[in-house]
């Protein structure tokens, strides 16, 4: 990749992660680029990562509506949390139910939840959202 390539995908890639989703990706895709192939490596993943979303137990761009409607359609009641909702916030440790995501979405390490009425992936070691399913 030159110079323009990598200048372009900078740019580029703070619009991509506007999405929501986008940012865990990018991120994560990022690190592991960067590990593997260094700063270009963190570019080049990053921006894989921001497209696909799938990268480490993230559900992928193609799977989200799917699974959203999977779990509107089991009516699971909705927490209600005060603050505003934003990948990263954590869930108090009383009152919120998680839920196992199903095989048919590939190997999905995290855990599920709605909050205010959102379908939400969550960290269950640490109960920290790491993606909203929208």
């Amino acid at each position: 990749m030159n110079l323009v390539g990598i200048s372009l995908v900078a740019l580029w890639l703070p619009a991509a992660a506007h999405a929501q989703g986008v940012m865990g990706g990018a991120q994560e895709g990022a690190e592991s680029g960067n590990e593997k192939a260094g700063p270009v490596g963190g570019i080049v993943g990053g921006t894989v990562g921001a497209v696909t979303g799938g990268i480490n137990g993230l559900l992928g761009i193609e799977q989200r509506p799917r699974f959203r409607k999977y779990v509107i359609e089991r009516h699971i009641p909705s927490y209600r949390y005060e603050e505003p909702l934003n990948v990263g916030v954590v869930l108090p440790e009383e009152g919120v139910e998680y839920y196992d995501v199903p095989a048919a979405y590939g190997e999905v390490r995290y855990k599920y939840t709605v909050v205010n009425d959102e379908v939400v992936l969550v960290d269950p070691g640490t109960r920290r959202i790491v993606q909203i399913v929208e």
